[in-house]
């Protein structure tokens, strides 16, 4: 606890003196504004807690997943699962809690099935990346108390180009996995049409790191299915079976007009990585992930009396998820998915503005092979939704409701059916030019999802065997959302405190118990002669969830030498259940500094993390020590050249070379964090 408050003084600055500052000091905030369709306000003047990556501040960023591209803004860590896998974690929540989305409409890969299955989208086409948390998180469904994630690549233009033809290229190498990865835009039109076309390549070796990859006494000290298994397989400064290689790419058309657009696209992505091993024995887990996405948009502006916009969206998902065991397929994951989302943003009623919605998901499911993990299932989901804004003074008031129905046919077992309803409100007071607070509260429900409800079976790629719990109820969680923004000519500092309640938490408990392979038995101890893998089990509770984030910047020098800043920050989260045992897989608590230069075209930055130890691991889960974590990076755009542009960008990440275990991964006991490592990269933008 005195760390926690030490950390908040710390990134907070010292605030008891803003109240004293001179407001003709005034240094005014660039307005961020945010493009996704059913939030478009200015970042600085919205009640939401909002974080937004675009154009250089993306591009020095982007990492090899959306989870390593997030990792380092506050409150949002990465649950990774070797280095083809990385999905965000947004204040302790992760999986179903947290949507990822690509241009406002779901992925629908099976991200959230389980921890070893990539998103369906790779960070490098990305040229914006939104995430969203508090009430706003209504707008796309219920249930995520973690957050949203909205990654805009422009598949379908929105915009009439003012070119023919414009694009950009990029090329980067990593040291720590000899990874090359490629990427090319090309966009443009004329008279009213525009396209876009855009494909990327990554290819990468296996991950270089400080020590062993397997914490063997930490593996031996809560998996009773290596009481009888002697020296593991624990190669030294290298993650065996880390390798990965990934294509894909989309084509893009629409027609703009002033009455409105419609467009379509078509996307392809192909993945292959390997799941760390076990140490056990020789096999080698590896996935093959092949998606195809179809995507329709289309707006009307002014289509009647009283409304602005209606806009239509429609994908359609086709995901192939194989788990090879030494080259054999051993189980399939199949997803074909419908998604359709219909919005009408109203002219204002008084003072009244807002959005109403109609959304749905319809899923053909299946995971097959000779132990089917989880049963084939149609999976529905039809959703209501409005959120509406109003401003009175200086206060500015959202309130936003969700319902949904929600079914879950499996084959040859009788349906299951949920009836999740959510709402929120805020206020935003803008006290002055300098002040500003906003107060948030979150009802969400969320309907348990199938792998928690049915899973029953081996799972190789986790090396686990899981059990699902058909008499799981919804969850239900009230958030309360605290922030407080000040800025000035000698300071700017933004602080988020966030509680929330949850009952009927679902999680997945690690069992002191073993499955015996051999028998098809749950035994206490692994007989000598068997194979034996732990067990992990769906259960549900009481939990509560709080935490903050903050940051503070003070511009230290700003003169013909160039531009000298200094932020603080830090961020924590703490998860408990109610019988007092601790949530399993919650991020430690981090803080530190960076300094960024500015000069010119030039810019760089040195970041200084200090995470500390997680001793809450959570029930039959190993305690993680804390690291420190320092990364330089910086950035030269060249002179302009026949209307194109050139940046040249380098990184150096953990230049400690630490051997650092990530407490949010699955496998935090068989593959830490990349070693130490230099990225060089080149983007040419015409």
């Amino acid at each position: 606890m005195n760390k926690f408050i030490a950390t908040l003084v710390l990134s907070t600055g010292a605030l008891a003196s803003i109240a004293n500052a001179d407001d003709n000091g005034v240094q005014e905030l660039e307005e961020v504004i945010v493009t996704g369709d059913s939030f478009k306000h200015a970042t600085p003047k919205s009640a939401k807690p909002v974080t937004v990556l675009s154009e250089e501040s993306l591009r020095t960023k982007v990492g090899q997943t959306i989870g390593e591209t997030l990792q380092n803004e506050p409150g949002i860590t990465s649950q990774s699962f070797g280095a083809g896998v990385g999905t965000p974690v947004i204040r302790g929540q992760s999986g179903p809690r947290v949507r990822v989305m690509q241009n406002s409409l779901g992925n629908n890969d099976l991200s959230s099935l389980s921890p070893d299955h990539a998103n369906g989208v790779d960070p490098i086409i990305a040229e914006r990346v939104e995430v969203l948390r508090g009430p706003s998180t209504l707008l796309y469904g219920n249930g995520a108390i973690g957050g949203i994630v909205n990654v805009i690549d422009n598949r379908i233009p929105e915009q009439a180009p003012d070119k023919i033809i414009g694009g950009a290229g990029e090329q980067r190498y990593d040291s720590v996995t000899n990874e090359t990865s490629s990427a090319l835009k090309l966009e443009g039109g004329k008279n009213g049409y525009a396209y876009h076309i855009d494909g990327f390549y990554r290819d990468q070796n296996n991950t270089h790191i400080g020590g062993k990859p397997i914490d063997e006494a930490a593996v031996r000290s809560v998996d009773p299915s290596y009481e009888n298994i002697g020296l593991l397989d624990n190669s030294e400064n290298l993650i065996g079976n880390s390798q990965a290689r990934s294509r894909g790419g989309s084509i893009g058309v629409s027609k703009i007009g002033d009455a409105g657009m419609a467009g379509v696209a078509i996307n392809s992505l192909e993945k292959k990585y390997g799941i760390p091993p076990d140490g056990k024995s020789n096999d080698r887990v590896t996935i093959d992930l092949r998606q195809t996405k179809y995507d329709f948009k289309g707006q009307l502006n002014k289509p009647f009396s009283w409304a602005d916009e209606l806009r239509m969206k429609f994908g359609y998902t086709d995901y192939k998820h194989v788990e090879l065991d030494n080259g054999t397929p051993a189980t399939t994951f199949l997803n074909k998915s419908y998604e359709s989302r219909l919005e009408l943003e109203q002219q204002p009623i008084g003072i009244l503005k807002g959005v109403l919605g109609f959304q749905s998901v319809n899923s053909e499911f299946a995971a097959l092979g000779d132990e089917a993990l989880v049963p084939e299932s149609d999976i529905d989901s039809y959703g209501l939704f409005a959120v509406e804004s109003f401003d009175i003074g200086a206060l500015t008031y959202e309130l936003g409701i969700r319902g949904e129905w929600q079914t879950i046919s499996p084959k040859d077992q009788n349906s299951l059916t949920y009836l999740p309803v959510s709402g929120s409100a805020s206020a935003l007071w803008q006290i002055n030019d300098q002040h500003q607070v906003s107060l948030g509260f979150t009802h969400s429900q969320r309907a348990p999802q199938i792998q928690e409800l049915l899973s029953k079976g081996v799972h190789e790629a986790t090396h686990s065997y899981e059990l699902g719990n058909r008499s799981l109820s919804k969850e239900l969680s009230n958030n309360l959302d605290l922030s407080y923004r000040f800025n000035a000519s000698w300071m700017s500092a933004e602080i988020n405190l966030f509680h929330n309640w949850v009952s009927d938490y679902i999680y997945q408990q690690r069992s002191r118990e073993v499955f015996n392979e051999n028998g098809k038995t749950r035994t206490a101890i692994c007989p000598a002669s068997a194979s034996c893998l732990p067990i992990e089990e769906s259960q549900q509770t009481t939990a509560t969830f709080k935490g903050f984030e903050a940051q503070t910047i003070f511009p230290l020098m700003a003169n013909n030498y160039g531009a000298l800043d200094l932020t603080l920050f830090g961020d924590y989260t703490r998860g408990t259940f109610d019988n007092g045992n601790d949530v399993p897989r919650m991020p430690p608590l981090r803080y530190g500094f960076q300094f960024s230069y500015e000069k010119d075209d030039f810019t760089s930055n040195l970041r200084f993390t200090r995470a500390e130890a997680q001793n809450n691991p959570g029930q039959n889960e190993t305690n993680t020590k804390g690291y420190l974590l320092l990364n330089l990076q910086a950035q030269y755009r060249l002179a302009s050249f026949h209307d194109s542009e050139i940046l040249l960008f380098a990184k150096g990440k953990n230049l400690l070379n630490e051997n650092i275990r990530n407490s949010t991964s699955y496998l935090r006991n068989f593959a830490p964090e990349p070693g130490r490592s230099a990225e060089l990269g080149i983007r040419i933008s015409y």
